[in-house]
């Protein structure tokens, strides 16, 4: 099993310099030639700095990201292959002979582990933002956000792994049809909490202040057959440079939410073209077919994760202390599958996410009657957050749950043209 480690580090170091040579040597920004003179081109609204700033910008952030996607993975395997797990089980069964307890204990000390672990590459992360002013978080506020966000995400994931476990010990084999029939309640439940419970949070979310814009947001959606009674803005300000605008929740808890940036950088018709796209997300049910299809992966990535469990401690369960698929010790062999599963699991969920945004792109036309507005939002969009135009295409095809922001501003300019 050690061989196994030794393995992991190699190819973890292999795969680091592969990712050194793509992002900064072999990748950059560049546009087709196309473009070139158009509205999608960025040098037409970005200075030559702001063009450096932002290549130079997303080659680390994308380089971190990439880099800390295989740690979580390493962790699982390093805790499993050198007897973490096993001690920790021990431990947690020495203190108390509830199940219960001996899981916070375990899934406890093994989530700071990982926390920690990943923690210098964070804030790395934030301090590159802060570099090129993109945040404006001192260090103190980011990281009490970094505990909140840590215990949020325990206590969700706690809750779920104690109703997991509890399941396999009794159905090691089918457990993950009566967890996926429970998780479909508990999806629903935080995606109705998320904007009132979760979200205030981290940021103070008050009425839209300005009157005007206000008013002409609430014509706007009654226009679209929203029965829309508030706008919610969130100070973002005191955190970041970059604009935002959203929408979540579900029922009565649906919120339509300005960050201040956004109000403040953007004219009137820049950000009703914003808040025709998000309502573009109501008319048209995105928030509740991306809620089914959630629970559609779910289903499947459960059923894979049984399947994968049963295997792995058939098979290498003795040599890591691991006595049956619900023994405790077999948290980290989950979990892994879990990461492994979500990794493989997420370009597909961009690619439907970028043609849900680009339908939301056209309903803002269709509602609007004013693609300039949007391109020239899009462009300050890109300008606040140094965005890449166009992306290389391993990062799109990894992280992009939008079209680009050269993709967005080609369609608007289309329509522009179009509707001439």
């Amino acid at each position: 099993m050690k061989k196994i480690a030794g393995w992991f580090i190699g190819i973890y170091l292999v795969y680091v310099g592969l990712m050194v040579v793509y992002f900064f040597f072999w990748s950059h920004q560049s546009i087709p030639v196309t473009v070139k003179g158009t509205a999608a081109d960025p040098s037409i609204f970005m200075t030559k700095d702001q063009l450096q700033q932002s290549q130079i910008y997303s080659q680390i952030q994308n380089f971190i990201y990439f880099i800390s996607i295989p740690l979580d993975w390493g962790i699982y395997l390093f805790v499993l292959i050198f007897g973490l797990s096993k001690w920790l089980k021990k431990r947690s069964e020495s203190v108390s002979r509830l199940y219960v307890i001996q899981m916070l204990i375990y899934f406890l000390t093994l989530s700071l582990i990982a926390w920690i672990v990943v923690l210098p590459i964070d804030i790395g992360a934030h301090m590159v933002s802060i570099h090129f002013g993109i945040s404006v978080q001192p260090f103190s506020s980011w990281f009490k956000d970094q505990l909140t966000s840590f215990w949020v995400n325990w206590l969700i994931s706690f809750a779920a792994m104690t109703v997991v476990y509890w399941f396999i010990r009794r159905n090691p084999k089918r457990w993950w049809l009566p967890v996926w029939l429970v998780s479909i309640p508990f999806v629903i439940f935080l995606m109705f909490i998320q904007p009132v419970v979760i979200d205030p949070l981290y940021n103070h979310f008050g009425n839209l202040q300005d009157g005007k814009l206000k008013s002409e947001i609430l014509q706007l959606a009654d226009r679209a057959g929203i029965p829309a009674h508030n706008v919610y803005e969130v100070d973002m300000s005191k955190k970041t440079n970059a604009m935002n605008a959203y929408v979540n929740g579900i029922g009565s808890n649906l919120r339509i939410v300005l960050w201040d940036t956004t109000v403040h950088r953007l004219d009137h018709r820049e950000v009703l073209f914003i808040m025709a796209h998000e309502m573009g997300h109501y008319v048209k049910h995105h928030l509740f077919w991306g809620m089914v299809g959630s629970i559609i992966f779910i289903l499947i990535g459960l059923y894979i994760g049984a399947k994968g469990l049963l295997w792995v401690v058939s098979r290498f369960g003795y040599k890591v202390g691991i006595n049956h698929p619900g023994d405790i010790a077999s948290l980290p062999v989950l979990l892994l599958l879990f990461s492994l599963l979500s990794f493989i699991g997420g370009p597909i969920e961009n690619t439907i996410s970028r043609y849900v945004e680009h339908s939301a792109d056209r309903y803002a036309v269709q509602l609007t009657k004013d693609p300039e507005a949007g391109i020239t939002s899009f462009q300050k969009l890109a300008v606040s957050g140094l965005d890449e135009i166009n992306p290389p295409a391993l990062v799109k095809f990894m992280l992009y749950d939008h079209p680009t922001m050269l993709e967005r501003i080609e369609y608007l300019e289309h329509m522009k043209t179009k509707n001439k």
